[in-house]
């Protein structure tokens, strides 16, 4: 089987992709399938590149099990040839994403992470910003519930 690469989006890349990147890569470490993917985030910004991710992130994750040594970056055209998937965590960032895109074929490889989280409301699928709203322990919450369910997603096919 060929290696799927994914790269989780937000945007500035220190709170909710790494933290989609964290969880989804203790999953696929857990699973044993960690040599079938490529698992990497990046931001549509690049305020906090260089940066370790927010410290309150980083102790989160660290409690969680899912340890951040991800320093942030932004997202590049080169990605969306790297990439398989590349999935926003917010609606801004996915037409973000978009804007950045060059090909039709480049465009439908940026998704909304939530779309596949079973417990995301219909017209909600954005991942809260932690930076902003404190959430950082729901925010993990989601990121590992969506990561199961795009896990899922990704063996099936």
């Amino acid at each position: 089987m060929s290696t799927t690469r994914v790269l989780f989006v937000c945007l500035g890349n220190i709170c909710r992709s790494p933290t989609a990147e964290a969880t989804f890569a203790k999953l696929v470490r857990d699973q044993g399938v960690a040599h079938l993917f490529e698992i990497d985030s990046a931001g549509t910004d690049g305020w906090h590149a260089g940066e370790l991710a927010h410290p309150d992130t980083r102790a989160t994750a660290a409690r969680r099990g899912a340890p951040i040594t991800h320093r942030a970056r932004l997202v590049t055209e080169a990605d969306f040839d790297r990439f398989d998937h590349l999935l926003a965590m917010d609606a801004s960032n996915l037409r973000n994403l978009h804007r950045l895109a060059k090909t039709d074929a480049h465009r439908a490889k940026a998704r909304l992470f939530r779309e596949l989280d079973p417990e995301a409301p219909p017209a909600g699928r954005d991942v809260p910003d932690p930076y902003y709203t404190g959430q950082f322990e729901e925010v993990f919450d989601i990121c590992e519930r969506t990561s199961r369910a795009w896990l899922a997603h990704l063996t099936r096919r």
